[in-house]
């Protein structure tokens, strides 16, 4: 029986199918990749997310999208805890110091970014009419290229040890900006609809948006309150640990089953609570041991959800990379024109808009939306807008792709050399 082939392959099998076996071994290649990414000068996270890439599907077929589903809960738990992370970041004295900046440097990078992007395909449809970035399809990939992703910009961060006024300005207008690219999708997305009279359930509109964000806000205001309270009453550092992941847990669950926004909700919380108690700073300190095999984790998972095949369709491969690159010139241009607005000194000026190519979480959210709406799956074979949006969902895919990949590199580089202002 011991020398039966069925026998390893069932164990083998028994072995992938269990989450232990799973978390366990996609930790410890984690770890050798990102050990050697480090070695090599390289940003540790690219380390990660190509850890996921050697394993999945897509590649050696080790991990199966099916068996990563059932890691879920470390993904969400990420999530909440990266949310949490950059709450803390906005307490009233920082806010006071660098708040109107932040908004003036978001909204004028948001605005420049979306004109270039919508530009700059509509310019591309003329040469290729084949290509699915003409009119309207161009207005939606200009908001999604609006969009930043968080979770590399904090893990970087937290694994250089950066503060200061650098990245007190970085995470306030990733943060805010996020939030404006949610309600402009809705929006975007109605205009879209009814420039292309397709029957679609108001499933997900401008209101529908606005009141996820404000129901998020105030779930994540009594949350952070509860946990206020909580912790008052606690002077065991251990009890304070368990409280804290506690509240996070519910609040990122409750905010999945509702439909919230588990990131916009954490946030607050984390906001909440800095500003209620200076003392709440020590709830910060406690989980912060807990964050760096999570962390390693989330970026795995990440790189097993990537799918370099799509780069193989020449419209894919000729929309992605130009996308790619007029969504990263609108970026930088975009922040450095806010950040000359506000009179910012140059480190700031010429590093900051290279953190924000980054493109992850908010965006997927975006593409999720599509695929799962009638614009997608509506339509009958035969229509003129048949296949036009799958197509259009594979440029952002490749632009994700991409930039999870690439933005580490750049991120690592502009936040240490955007800090030299805080030795002076």
């Amino acid at each position: 029986m011991w020398l039966d082939g069925s026998y390893w392959q069932e164990l083998k099998t028994l072995f992938m199918e269990h989450p232990l076996f799973l978390v366990g071994i996609l930790l410890i290649i984690g770890y050798f990749l990102g050990k050697l990414f480090r070695r090599l000068t390289m940003p540790e996270i690219s380390g990660f997310i190509f850890a996921g890439l050697i394993v999945n599907s897509f590649t050696t077929g080790l991990v199966t999208h099916e068996l990563t589903a059932s890691l879920n809960i470390v993904t969400e738990t990420a999530i909440g805890l990266l949310a949490l992370s950059v709450g803390a970041e906005f307490s009233v004295r920082k806010m006071r110091r660098i708040g109107r900046n932040v908004v003036r440097i978001t909204f004028i990078g948001l605005l420049v970014t979306f004109l270039v992007v919508l530009v700059s395909c509509l310019a591309l449809s003329r040469v290729f009419p084949e290509l699915p970035v003409g009119y309207p399809y161009a207005i939606l990939l200009a908001v999604m290229a609006c969009a930043t992703a968080p979770a590399v910009i904090i893990a970087e961060i937290h694994h250089l040890r950066a503060h200061g006024r650098f990245v007190d300005y970085l995470f306030g207008v990733v943060a805010l900006g996020d939030a404006v690219a949610v309600v402009v999708f809705g929006l975007a997305f109605t205009v879209v609809i009814n420039i292309l009279n397709v029957q679609v359930a108001a499933s997900y509109t401008l209101i529908s948006s606005l009141r996820e964000i404000a129901l998020s806000v105030v779930a994540g205001a009594i949350g952070g309150l509860v946990l206020h309270l909580l912790s008052r009453r606690i002077q065991n550092p251990g009890e304070h640990l368990i409280a804290t992941i506690g509240v996070l847990f519910i609040m990122t669950g409750f905010a999945i089953v509702l439909h919230l926004s588990p990131l916009l909700a954490n946030m607050v919380m984390g906001a909440v609570l800095i500003n209620l108690s200076s003392g709440n700073h020590r709830l910060f300190r406690q989980i912060e041991p807990l964050t760096p095999p999570i962390y390693a984790l989330f970026f795995v998972i990440a790189g097993i959800e990537m799918n370099p095949g799509i780069f193989l369709q020449r419209t894919v491969l000729i929309a992605g990379l130009f996308y790619i690159v007029v969504r990263a010139a609108g970026k930088y241009a975009g922040t450095y024109a806010g950040t000359l607005a506000c009179g910012l000194a140059p480190p700031i000026r010429r590093n900051l808009g290279l953190c924000m190519f980054s493109q992850g979480g908010i965006a997927l959210g975006f593409v999720l939306l599509i695929q799962s709406s009638p614009l997608a799956t509506g339509l009958i074979e035969g229509d003129p807008l048949y296949g036009v949006f799958p197509e259009m969902v594979n440029i952002v895919l490749a632009s994700i792709f991409v930039n999870e990949i690439a933005s580490p590199f750049l991120l690592r580089h502009a936040i240490l050399r955007g800090n030299e202002m805080e030795a002076e």
